[in-house]
């Protein structure tokens, strides 16, 4: 078995985890930093998986974080291709699935979730896919010369601009979502029937309300999806959309507080485990942005950012910063839908503009305080947003909010 050792290693090389690295060597920190990766690759971005890196190239180079000369440069050190099997929270130390054992000084665990594959009946015929990862994405990219319709089962984010993708090829596309709306869990009915409407204006074959049964196949190769109403789908291939797992089993083992749903930690992102945060997608933390939801995982980059920010000020010894309210954005058939703040739960909506005009928002509002929008194609409403919800705005007059005339005011 071979040793290393780190004063802070960082497990997961994502946007959370990297950032959080980068952030402690701009400070002018000395401690010695290690990033374990369980990817080969060096540290990239995420979201172009489901946007422009699908259909711009055969293979596709991943985009990276930070380009191989800085890494040959930088001092925090890079061990890729590598996961991180067992946590000793008393000893300090962890253990790859290489066999390699790392003594740390602090633990930062980021590292992320993976694709959740339901497994339905022939989930394991060849032509089932998923886009979690850069290699997840060549796998795909490499079928679809051959492919003349996909299925996509989920219609999130990642669904949905999976299929807004593999339209730009000319590939028929079914996506199946079994909640009644589109982007059900994200955003409101006015804008779930927006973008509903959008994709079947692009030939998307919107199938809403419905399940799936189980994958068919012949010789170990998919051919078909049956849903649960019975209706068969003959298809190519299969992309699952439907969320992904928090990768935390290492730490929960070692006694964290959480489940598989997610490490549980405080305001500065610590674990119950002595000198172990948790950050990204696998962090699970109260919002201050949401009231009464307890504790939750909230995807996005900007999410990860304020997080690896967060333990940079603790390992400094910093006071905890205000955050700012969440931000998420995707991009569909060439429309753009920014959200920023957690709109569940809200109590009252405001539309500005129509839906028909294609440039819109919608104002969500909890006990009179602005708490979240989405805009649609409509920048300025989203740019103002983001100071009025951080300052609690409350708007006394919900006739004028609804003026889409009327800039937002500016704070």
């Amino acid at each position: 078995m071979t040793s290393e050792t780190a004063d802070i290693l960082v497990v997961g090389a994502g946007h959370a985890g990297v950032q959080m690295a980068l952030t402690m060597v701009k400070t002018g920190d000395t401690r010695s930093i290690l990033i374990v990766g369980a990817e080969a690759h060096l540290p990239y971005e995420r979201p172009p998986l489901t946007k422009r890196l699908l259909y711009r190239a055969a293979d596709p180079e991943p985009a990276l974080l930070r380009s191989p000369d800085y890494w040959s440069r930088s001092p925090v050190r890079l061990m890729l291709g590598e996961r991180v099997v067992t946590v000793d929270a008393r000893a300090k130390t962890v253990t790859t699935s290489a066999g390699t054992s790392i003594s740390y000084g602090t633990l930062v665990w980021a590292a992320g979730g993976t694709a959740t594959l339901p497994r339905f009946p022939g989930h394991g015929l060849s032509g089932v896919h998923s886009i979690r990862g850069h290699d997840d994405l060549v796998a795909l990219r490499r079928r679809l010369p051959q492919a003349s319709h996909i299925t996509v089962v989920g219609a999130g984010f990642i669904g949905l601009e999976t299929a807004s993708a593999l339209r730009v090829l000319g590939i028929a596309v079914t996506v199946i979502e079994a909640a009644a709306r589109p982007l059900n869990r994200v955003t409101s009915p006015i804008v779930s029937d927006y973008f509903s409407d959008l994709h079947r204006a692009h030939d998307v074959d919107l199938r809403l309300g419905t399940g799936v049964a189980e994958f068919l196949g012949a010789d170990g190769v998919l051919t078909a999806v049956r849903l649960d109403d019975g209706t068969v789908v003959r298809t190519d291939a299969v992309i699952v959309g439907v969320g992904m797992t928090p990768v935390v089993a290492p730490v929960i083992e070692a006694g964290a507080k959480g489940d598989d749903g997610g490490l549980d930690v405080d305001e500065r992102c610590r674990t119950s485990l002595t000198d172990v945060y948790a950050i990204g997608d696998c962090a699970r933390q109260v919002s201050p942005w949401s009231s009464g939801v307890g504790a939750r995982r909230v995807e996005s980059v900007h999410n990860a950012g304020q997080q690896a920010a967060a333990v940079v000020g603790s390992l400094r010894g910093e006071a905890v910063s205000r955050s700012a309210p969440p931000r998420f954005w995707s991009e569909q058939h060439g429309q753009e839908l920014k959200t920023v703040g957690l709109l569940d739960p809200a109590d009252e909506t405001v539309l500005r503009d129509r839906p028909a005009s294609g440039s819109f928002s919608v104002v969500y509002l909890r006990a009179g305080r602005m708490v979240a929008l989405d805009a649609v194609n409509r920048p300025r409403d989203y740019a103002r947003a983001q100071s009025l919800i951080a300052s609690g705005w409350n708007p006394d007059d919900l006739d004028a909010l609804a003026d889409s005339t009327v800039d937002l005011p500016r704070l």
